[in-house]
């Protein structure tokens, strides 16, 4: 059947498989013919042909699928030829060429997938490694103690027994009492105290780490795991280059309305009590911090050689570093726990009427026998709850930092 319709010529043969379809936009008849003038479309569906790939032009000018010939003519069919479209027009018996026809936009969508899309990725050169792994771990610092700054400061409530026996009790007197910048108090000292701490910490460690981890066919250089006496030796530095930062942070959370800032309690500290006032509790808390830090240290090192080893590969991602850096600041902060309460209440002092210890002993003891086995645990779960999301952050911006700050001779 035909149809006519401005200047258009739609021809369809009669079939029962619509498996194929021939799409052609023959030149204008000549003048005189049975055309309108226009264009000729013809759409040929037949019953037996199964194409490889694409459509198929046949070089006709009257029917077919392509473009036209040279010829202004096709010569006519032989009264027996084959009724198939296929071997009519575009068979080789036929004496036609068969051309194949990409679908429109086929090959530019291809070409689109074939282009490989760049990641943006942001790196600054540092001329000197060292520094790198400082402003690494400063950054690093920074960002994780801000992150956890009210868990900080309800850990540290709970372990001198002020504002509530209970997280929730904590939590509700800051607020109706100071509202949400109550969390926040010393915070500001803190990531003063946490970044250049962070800094030297990271910095140790790794370079520490480096030094000691022997080179293929070398002796081992201590008896110990490399990765447990860099974090010891790296505790240490930090601990002797920031206590009197702790001290007066400590101070500005505890002590409500006797400071108004960093500066005033660093003056009057240093003047009412004398300038070794600010290292009270030094001996403590490096007891307390090389017991911690290297267990940090070892767990993070310990755990990355096993995710390595694990999925068979030397890169680790964000997420992974987080977690494994977590679980590493859950596993030293529970073992060395007992401490940090003891070097807290050394800290504090006689403040409010409390009772003054000796030595890290002595607290020890006192606080096992006022208050048993739970008050040398009494803060684990806010502090657990701080230290280990701050753990696995620190670590993670530590390595992120470090994939960015690339040295003059990375590639």
């Amino acid at each position: 059947m035909s149809k006519r319709s401005g200047g258009v010529r739609l021809q369809c043969a009669e079939a029962v498989d619509w498996g194929c379809c021939f799409l052609a936009v023959p030149p204008a008849a000549p003048s005189g013919g049975d055309s309108d003038g226009g264009f000729n479309l013809a759409w040929t569906l037949h019953q037996s042909f199964h194409p490889a790939s694409g459509l198929f032009a046949s070089v006709g000018q009257q029917v077919g699928v392509g473009f036209p010939g040279t010829s202004s003519s096709a010569p006519s069919p032989e009264p027996d030829a084959p009724r198939d479209p296929y071997v009519k027009y575009v068979s080789p018996e036929a004496g036609h060429r068969a051309v194949e026809t990409p679908l429109l936009g086929h090959d530019v969508e291809l070409r689109e997938k074939g282009k490989k899309k760049k990641a943006f990725k942001l790196k600054i050169k540092v001329g000197n490694p060292h520094l790198k792994r400082l402003i690494s771990g400063g950054i690093a610092g920074a960002v994780s103690r801000t992150a956890v700054a009210p868990l900080e400061t309800i850990r540290t409530h709970l372990m001198v027994g002020s504002n509530g026996n209970s997280t929730t009790g904590v939590f509700q007197s800051i607020m109706k009492h100071e509202g949400w910048t109550g969390l926040f108090r010393g915070n500001f000292v803190n990531v003063i105290r946490v970044a250049p701490s962070k800094a030297i910490e990271l910095f140790t460690f790794d370079t520490a780490n480096k030094f000691l981890t022997p080179k293929s066919g070398e002796q081992q250089k201590v008896p110990l795991p490399p990765s447990l006496v860099a974090g010891a030796f790296a505790g240490v530095s930090s601990t002797l280059c920031t206590y009197p930062l702790e001290l007066i942070k400590t101070r500005l959370t505890i002590q409500r309305g006797v400071y108004d800032n960093f500066l005033h309690a660093f003056v009057k500290i240093v003047r009412e009590e004398g300038p070794t006032e600010l290292y009270r509790g030094l001996t403590p808390s490096l007891i307390g911090v090389v017991p911690y830090a290297a267990t940090n240290y070892f767990a993070y090192d310990t755990l990355k050689k096993v995710y390595k080893k694990m999925f068979k590969t030397n890169e680790i991602g964000n997420v992974p570093t987080l977690l494994i850096g977590s679980a590493a600041g859950a596993i030293s902060s529970t073992a060395t726990f007992p401490l940090e309460v003891a070097r807290k209440h050394l800290q504090v002092g006689a403040v409010g009427g409390r009772k003054v210890y000796k030595n890290m002993l002595h607290a020890l003891l006192s606080i096992l026998e006022d208050e048993g086995v739970g008050g040398l645990y009494r803060g684990l779960g806010p502090s657990c709850m701080k230290l280990v999301p701050a753990a696995g952050i620190s670590f993670m911006c530590y390595e992120a930092c470090k994939k960015v700050l690339t040295e003059k001779e990375d590639d």
